[in-house]
């Protein structure tokens, strides 16, 4: 299956090298290429926080089981990062680094300086319509996105928390019209930057469909397929819709399903699935101020992730209010986050359980 996978893709990437060349595009003049200045860019973000949930927990994780905010009744810091970005008329680098407790969590399986590394990638683009990369960068299956600044909830849903962070390989990005466009491509198991040892032919499958056909619609259609070096077989698909209602108010629809072969040491069992739907109401009456409602559900009958560890599956249906209030490049974020899961999962303070958490948090973001 694997050498399938790595001949089609050869075959693919040869295909579109050789229309790249015969491309009726006058090729750009290779003194004037040398000759050009590539410009660069920097920007960054630095944030940080306050969380505190109503049952009180006395024990990690603190009621908190997506990613980020681990805390109780703590301030605590997120994430300083820095983006260097360097481009010429067809090429970007991009060196994307972030340091802090977030960025653990989103390269955890990285040590040392290289755990650092948030994105870091080289970009061509013979032409117009095509693009080529390699290198590690964001997985393009989610909605929300590790940078604090990309995202108006402070905290994180649980799809992202369950799906992958990072893509190490290569892909190819085409621009098949003006309404339509996709990307194919091949890394190693997700969240991998370099794959364990003995595990080095396990490689995944990434591919993307956009379709806009107004300014104010698109459509994103995503796959994830591949072996991760667990020896377990998963697929994922990804949905996601936006849609611009007026210049005050859009919606925005994240859908996620995820089919799993799990390894029993000898063979891969029967699929089992986990999946998500969130929907994001985005209010921004003011230039200075806007509101976020994100309302997910998150299934794990299966055991999967968030009731791995328990004796039975469930789902859990969870509420984030988010406001956000902007003074000269800082983003104040007060938020009101309530879940509620069909099996009692979170802590009270006296130790017992209950399907009830409410928590709390304001988070301050610079971005420069």
């Amino acid at each position: 299956m694997l050498r399938k996978i790595f001949l089609g893709t050869h075959l693919f990437f040869v295909c579109i090298s050789c229309y790249a060349q015969s491309d009726s595009v006058k090729p750009a003049d290779p003194v004037s290429d040398t000759t050009s200045k590539p410009s660069l860019s920097i920007t960054g973000a630095v944030d940080a926080y306050y969380r505190y949930d109503f049952n009180d927990p006395i024990d990690k994780p603190y009621n908190s089981f997506t990613s980020f905010t681990k805390t109780q009744n703590s301030f605590a810091l997120g994430m300083a990062n820095v983006k260097f970005e360097l481009q010429t008329k067809k090429t970007d680098v991009v060196a994307d680094l972030g340091f802090g407790p977030r960025e653990e969590e989103f390269a955890y399986n990285d040590k040392g300086i290289s755990q650092a590394i948030k994105q870091l990638y080289v970009s061509y683009s013979p032409n117009s319509w095509l693009k080529l990369t390699a290198g590690t960068w964001a997985t393009h299956l989610n909605y929300e996105l590790a940078d604090v600044f990309a995202n108006r909830n402070y905290s994180m849903s649980y799809y992202f928390t369950y799906g992958p962070f990072s893509h190490t390989g290569i892909k190819a990005d085409v621009a098949t019209g003006k309404k339509t466009a996709f990307m194919i491509g091949v890394a190693n198991a997700t969240d991998y930057r370099l794959p364990p040892d003995g595990q080095i032919n396990k490689k995944f499958l990434l591919a993307q469909f956009t379709y806009t056909p107004s300014e104010n619609l698109q459509l994103l259609l995503n796959y994830v397929n591949g072996e991760a070096p667990d020896s377990s077989k998963s697929s994922i698909s990804n949905v996601i819709i936006t849609d611009k209602i007026s210049s005050e108010f859009n919606i925005v629809y994240n859908g996620i399903l995820a089919n799993v072969k799990q390894w029993d040491g000898v063979k891969n069992m029967a699929t089992k699935t986990w999946w998500g739907s969130a929907l994001y109401f985005n209010y921004d009456p003011k230039s200075w101020f806007g509101l976020t409602l994100r309302s997910e559900y998150f299934n794990d009958d299966k055991q999967l992730n968030l009731y791995s560890a328990l004796p039975s599956g469930g789902s859990v249906f969870s509420n984030t209010l988010s406001a956000n209030l902007k003074v000269e490049g800082i983003t104040f974020i007060p938020e009101f986050r309530f879940d509620h899961a069909s099996t009692p999962i979170f802590a009270k303070h006296s130790g017992a359980l209950t399907g009830n958490d409410a928590s709390f948090i304001v988070a301050v973001v610079y971005k420069f």
